[in-house]
């Protein structure tokens, strides 16, 4: 993901003065933490039987987390308050869910990352290979029991829903209607200029589930979606990861992502007039719901480097200032219940009518089987 807000210029030019300022002033205290002064504050973190204390002066400059990165989930402005509040950078990570599981899996025995952060069942098959160590973050209660790990591997933090992201302007040039069903996409004109991504990458799979659950198929029966990859990319679809750009231009005028995706780029880019994006949630022809819900999250690395400072990170991302920070890019925080909403989300009603979950244990269990039958039986 690509994309920058207005908010995220706002606060990349305040982060240079305030960065300076980081290093020069106490820490701020952090969930009842105490300091002691520059270069030696020690902070509380942690919930219940992981509640400890972490020193700053054993913090790197630098923090290595997967996949926190410029342009995706509104982490650069998280990755700001962070480094201004606590004297910690964060690396700019560009990476998708896959590729943070295939690289940890390289480095299992030397780790370069202190946490996983993607795709919440990508993070769960990076606990099944031994390769996450418990950690309870403060406000773990808060989150689903069904999102969140018993043992503490792995945290939700956020979830995002498949959506379509058309040009309005260009769809009433074509005299097509906004779309509401995944077979509204099959017209010529649509398809010629469409741009989804494979499901190796958790936003690809939460795509792939959501045709083929419109289309009546299931985690046993993936050939729907595969039929329907075949015939838009016959129809000159596209199966790429760069398409924003594109996207503003008008070289695409449809692409599937999540609601986050759209919602961004509609209220928060300048590269395009608002009233020129529209965001749609699909169905399948026969009302099958066909907007796959798709969880986020993080876990620690075993034997991961500089475990205190990833330790306050993970406290920060589900703190209520961290999860507010998601909401300035229109995703939504787990713990969203507790927070206030912004109006140009679609309504509920829209949401209990196409959005569907699963049980993300048997998904996890079948994921990978799911993801290499879609890319070879479909030519991706």
């Amino acid at each position: 993901m690509r994309e920058t807000t207005r908010r995220q210029f706002v606060r990349a030019a305040t982060a240079a003065g305030a960065a300076g300022l980081a290093g020069c002033t106490g820490a701020l205290q952090s969930g009842g933490g105490t300091t002691t002064g520059s270069g030696g504050g020690t902070y509380k973190v942690g919930y219940g039987d992981f509640r400890t204390t972490v020193q700053a002066s054993n913090f790197p400059d630098k923090l290595y987390v997967y996949a926190v990165q410029s342009g995706w989930s509104n982490w650069p402005a998280i990755m700001t308050a962070f480094e201004e509040k606590y004297g910690v950078a964060l690396n700019d990570d560009d990476r998708s869910s896959g590729e943070a599981l295939k690289d940890l899996r390289a480095h299992a025995q030397n780790p370069t990352h202190s946490a996983y952060n993607g795709g919440y069942t990508y993070g769960i098959l990076a606990m099944q290979d031994d390769l996450t160590q418990a950690y309870k973050p403060a406000n773990w209660d808060k989150v689903p029991d069904k999102l969140k790990s018993d043992n503490g591997h792995m945290t939700a933090t956020r979830r995002m829903t498949t959506a379509v992201t058309y040009r309005k302007d260009i769809y009433e040039e074509r005299g097509l209607d906004e779309p509401e069903t995944w077979d509204d996409l099959l017209h010529p004109d649509v398809t010629k200029d469409l741009a989804l991504q494979t499901p190796t990458a958790a936003v690809g799979l939460a795509s792939a589930l959501s045709v083929n659950n419109a289309r009546g198929g299931s985690m046993d029966d993936v050939q729907p979606v595969v039929d329907y990859y075949k015939q838009i990319k016959e129809g000159g679809a596209e199966f790429t990861d760069n398409f924003l750009a594109q996207f503003t231009k008008g070289e695409y005028a449809t692409f599937v992502r999540y609601d986050y995706s759209g919602l961004n780029l509609k209220y928060n880019n300048d590269d395009i007039a608002e009233e020129n994006v529209g965001v749609a949630l699909l169905k399948g022809k026969n009302g099958n719901k066909g907007a796959f819900n798709q969880p986020y999250g993080f876990g620690m690395l075993k034997g991961a480097p500089n475990p205190g400072a990833c330790k306050l990170f993970m406290d920060y991302v589900l703190s209520k200032e961290g999860q507010k920070k998601f909401l300035d890019a229109y995703v939504r925080p787990i713990r969203a219940p507790e927070l206030e909403m912004p109006d140009e989300f679609p309504s509920q009603q829209v949401y209990s009518n196409t959005e569907f979950q699963v049980d993300y244990q048997k998904l996890v269990d079948k994921q990978s089987a799911i993801i290499d039958e879609i890319e070879s039986k479909a030519g991706l």
